[in-house]
């Protein structure tokens, strides 16, 4: 079930949105995974930091939020919202589906 409040984008119109301005793009892989391949313009916040470095981010700009396959990003949504940001998108399918 998609999060409450939070949009979802395939790959395909995230592909639109890292052209846009105003955007926040977070990946919540590990560091790991992350090293191994990320797609440019995502910034790694693992999951597990998530709630401690939530304040890095700017709640009035939107967050882009992607993991492997979306599970984690969707966990990453819920963390989010609890923490007062109101624009929070979720990529489904995650980096797996990503073919840049």
């Amino acid at each position: 079930m998609p999060v409450k409040g939070v949009k979802q984008v395939n790959t395909t119109q995230l592909k639109g949105l890292l052209k846009e301005k105003g955007f926040q793009f977070v990946d919540v892989r590990t560091q790991g995974e992350f090293g191994q391949y990320h797609i440019p313009g995502f910034k790694n916040i693992p999951l597990h930091q998530l709630s401690q470095k939530a304040n890095t981010l700017k709640k009035d700009k939107e967050v882009v939020v992607i993991c492997q396959s979306g599970m984690r990003s969707k966990k990453a949504s819920k963390v989010l919202k609890k923490q007062g940001f109101k624009q929070i998108t979720n990529v489904k399918g995650g980096v797996s589906t990503w073919k840049g």
